[in-house]
């Protein structure tokens, strides 16, 4: 069972619930309420095609008849590992309707996190896929089982049979039993893709998604209609717990997904059923933009690609308002719980250098010095955020001493500024500051420069260790097609005599690969990057 203690103070959820930032009910009611008004409207769509309310409902009811009939009860957790799709939507809105609490996980991420996760969370059930590309997840939590004395019930997805999650979502028994759930209780820990040694898992409730990060999803749409939202990360990142949540139980849209992302299916989706908004990394639109089919495609529904995950170069926001046709939306969030999104009319040289404006319908941001007091409009400190989003706690009372402020601010770790005219801009991150011989270095001060050279598609720098200094920066890149990787002389070069950038602030590292990894999350895999040097100067 769940123990979660809701770290904001609670005169601030009631002003928030009077103040209507928040639904009158949990995410289950929410969905059955959208079934009612549209049965034949378009759930899902993914690889295996389109699914109606009416379809998506039927099946909740059955997988939630299953969990109850293998004994999960209200509060307690179950472990998701699945593939974007029909499944993963069903299965969280499944978990909702017992009252238990989902714990989604992305593919990709192995033993260890899997051992993990459900061993801290006390999962008492799992569900997971049976094989996806080359790794077979069943055969690894199966492995695990001696390991997890919390663990009593498994279903495998496409693992074919009865008891197969496809199985008992078309020939299980149905319910219209519930348990009397409320809004403010756990509904979800979301994984953060975080550099601590361990991920954090972060505790949200019913409202908090629904209304905190529902109110991020309802000001970026526009136009009349129910919204239909392409996901390009996966549902079970922080940045995709929008979907089920928030897309479909919400607002009574379509959502749209792939099992892994590609850029040409990608494509694919948008031309043959015209999203509004696109989510997704920059990593991903640099893709898209670089595919020869996309000047055959048909943007003409989309209203803004919406990037999170990293900063992103002038160039690149350029190219997606220029060929995609659309705004360029920059959104800077985290699991922990602090988000903040350019608005679609901002100027593109607002959306590469700053992360909007502060929602108060979504979480309130401060900027704050050693001593927790606010710094002056310019300066730089940690980000604090807290708002209708704002999570519970953590799954693990240390990580609350740690990030949480008795009032229940989070401080997300992460370094920015608050500039005269009110937009965020974010700078780093306190454990990503290289420490070179003493002095502080910024890889995201230059990883923008660097992603303007004219032969670069991605970058990335991280802090190697050296013997010496300490730690040097090394930076990472990715070419554009037929492009030459630059020397590490020329790249400085380029740094100090384009671009004005102190000679101690260089990269002292270079390595060229065909692409920067990613990771579950959809961003791309520092820690992995890290892990390619070796003290010996390259």
């Amino acid at each position: 069972m769940l123990t979660a203690t809701d770290l904001v103070p609670a005169a601030l959820r009631r002003w928030w619930r009077h103040a209507g930032y928040y639904p009158d009910a949990d995410l289950h009611t929410l969905f059955t309420r959208q079934v009612t008004a549209a049965p034949q409207r378009a759930a899902v769509i993914d690889d295996e095609g389109t699914h109606s309310y009416l379809e998506l409902a039927d099946r909740v009811s059955r997988l939630a008849a299953a969990l109850r009939a293998a004994g999960v009860v209200t509060g307690e957790v179950v472990a998701v590992q699945l593939p974007n799709g029909w499944q993963a939507v069903a299965v969280d809105l499944a978990v909702a309707a017992i009252g238990a609490v989902v714990l989604p996980y992305p593919i990709g991420r192995g033993r260890r996190d899997t051992l993990t996760l459900l061993r801290r969370s006390r999962a008492v059930a799992a569900v997971v896929a049976h094989k996806f590309g080359d790794v077979p997840y069943a055969d690894v939590l199966a492995d695990l089982r001696d390991d997890l004395p919390d663990l009593r019930t498994v279903i495998v997805a496409g693992g074919g049979g009865p008891d197969s999650l496809e199985g008992l979502a078309r020939d299980g028994a149905s319910t219209t039993w519930r348990p009397t759930v409320r809004p403010d209780a756990p509904a979800r820990i979301l994984v953060s893709s975080g550099s601590e040694a361990a991920p954090k898992m972060v505790v949200y409730s019913h409202e908090a998604l629904a209304g905190g990060r529902g109110a991020f999803i309802d000001a970026l749409h526009t136009g009349p209609g129910p919204m239909r939202n392409l996901f390009l990360v996966p549902l079970a990142s922080s940045f995709g717990s929008s979907g089920s949540a928030v897309t479909v139980a919400r607002f009574g849209g379509t959502l749209l997904v792939q099992s892994r992302f590609d850029a040409a299916r990608a494509l694919e989706l948008i031309d043959r059923h015209g999203p509004h908004l696109v989510f997704g990394v920059p990593t991903m639109f640099t893709m898209m933009l670089d595919h020869p089919h996309l000047s055959r495609v048909d943007m003409s529904t989309v209203r803004a690609v919406v990037a999170g995950g990293s900063r992103v170069d002038p160039a690149t926001v350029a190219a997606c308002r220029d060929r995609f046709g659309c705004a360029y939306v920059n959104c800077y969030g985290s699991a922990d719980g602090v988000n903040c999104t350019t608005d679609p009319a901002d100027p593109p040289e607002e959306v590469h250098d700053a992360v909007g404006r502060p929602n108060p319908a979504v979480a309130a941001v401060r900027v704050v010095d050693e001593d927790g007091r606010d710094v002056a409009p310019g300066d730089v400190g940690e980000i604090w955020g807290l708002g209708p989003m704002s999570p519970h706690c953590y799954v693990d009372a240390d990580f609350d001493v740690r990030y949480r402020t008795d009032d229940g601010w989070v401080r997300t770790g992460d370094l920015g500024r608050i500039d005269v005219d009110g937009f965020l801009h974010v700078v780093g991150r306190r454990n990503e500051i290289i420490i070179r011989g003493g002095r502080n270095l910024s890889p995201v001060e230059v990883e923008l420069l660097v992603a303007q050279h004219p032969a670069v598609r991605q970058v990335a720098c991280v802090g190697v260790p050296d013997r010496l200094m300490g730690e040097r920066m090394a930076v990472c890149l990715a070419l554009r097609e037929g492009a030459t990787a630059p020397t590490l002389g020329e790249l400085a070069h380029y740094l100090t005599d384009v671009h004005g950038l102190e000679r101690a602030k260089l990269p002292e590292r270079l390595r060229v690969f065909d692409t920067l990894p990613l990771s579950p999350a959809g961003k791309v895999d520092k820690r992995w990057l890290r892990e390619q040097f070796t003290e010996t100067p390259q």
